[in-house]
């Protein structure tokens, strides 16, 4: 589904995961910095918009994610998983209910399985979902921003911004009103800086919450079983994580960054050393320069000095070993 603000000057298309909105409006770093600053907004009209309504939607998906739901404030945002019977990351669900729906933005293009999935667990419970992707867009409006927000449009409120669940046919109007836009390579450097995990990226077939920091933000230690709980609580009281993410500030005299998939090692070992994780995402960013993510084993040093591919890298701590 292609973005009306692929019309607006300097628009470069993102491609990808995040086809159909700008990767950037041709400057990268004025766009980094508006949104430092509570500027402008971020097009995410191509993330995926499930709507869950029914009066059993709470106590229902309670028993299904990892977050604790059950009796959740109307108009307070949180963030949820779904695993698999093993504990590995399927879905991450970003969510709020406004007194009569749960709305959830997920990731592009997954909005489908997810459906299925809850589906195909519904039973006799009185809960109704609806991909709303196609008539409702999501538009992120940075922390500190000022922008009015339209009477009846939904908001997600965090720490890092507001995410608000707009009529597709307003995303123009609005951009206009409240730019300017900023892209994705923006908003992402925005995310990594803030060690913020997002599913596809930093996760793979066998992520498991306690890898990512995902405890405490999107996983509620003290509720009832869900699927995938007995790994979740095994992990959390008797072992340790197999990997943990870290945040690498990487060598800005390099003229690529080291994209997802890139092979970390230690800098001591050199290139042909043994492969210690790999890099899951990263970025320009426009105070720290070059920045990413990675996942590696949970036994490497915190003090070491790391190689992304032929890089040089210093880590910092985001997961605890």
């Amino acid at each position: 589904m292609k973005s009306p603000l692929l019309s607006l000057p300097g628009a470069v298309p993102a491609e990808g995961r995040d086809e159909g909105v700008a990767a950037h409006y041709g400057d990268l770093f004025r766009e980094q910095r508006a949104l430092s600053e509570g500027a402008g907004l971020v097009d995410l009209s191509h993330r995926g918009v499930v709507a869950v309504t029914g009066p059993d939607r709470l106590s229902w998906l309670h028993l299904l994610l990892t977050q604790h739901v059950s009796d959740l404030p109307q108009g307070v945002a949180t963030e949820a998983l779904i695993l698999s019977a093993n504990g590995h990351i399927e879905h991450a669900l970003y969510l709020v209910d406004d007194g009569e729906t749960v709305w959830a933005h997920v990731e592009p293009g997954t909005q489908q399985e997810l459906i299925a999935y809850l589906e195909s667990m519904k039973f006799y419970y009185r809960a109704e979902i609806a991909d709303r992707t196609g008539d409702t867009a999501v538009v992120h409006l940075p922390a500190g921003s000022i922008a009015d927000v339209p009477d009846g449009v939904v908001v997600r409120e965090t720490a890092y911004g507001r995410d608000l669940f707009l009529p597709r046919e307003q995303l123009a109007a609005y951009a206009a009103e409240h730019g300017p836009a900023a892209g994705l390579l923006a908003y992402e450097a925005l995310r990594i800086e803030a060690h913020r995990p997002r599913l596809g990226l930093e996760t793979d077939h066998r992520t498991i919450p306690h890898e990512l920091g995902w405890i405490g933000t999107a996983v509620h230690l003290e509720k009832g079983c869900y699927r995938g709980q007995e790994t979740v609580a095994r992990v959390h009281n008797l072992g340790k994580p197999p990997r943990r993410l870290v945040f690498l500030h990487l060598d800005g005299s390099e003229v690529l960054l080291p994209g997802p998939g890139t092979p970390v090692r230690l800098a001591a070992d050199g290139a042909e050393g043994r492969q210690l994780g790999f890099v899951t995402s990263s970025a320009r960013h426009h105070e720290l320069g070059p920045i990413a993510l990675a996942l590696v084993k949970r036994n490497v040093p915190v003090d070491a000095e790391l190689l992304a591919g032929d890089t040089a890298a210093a880590q910092e701590v985001v997961v605890e070993p």
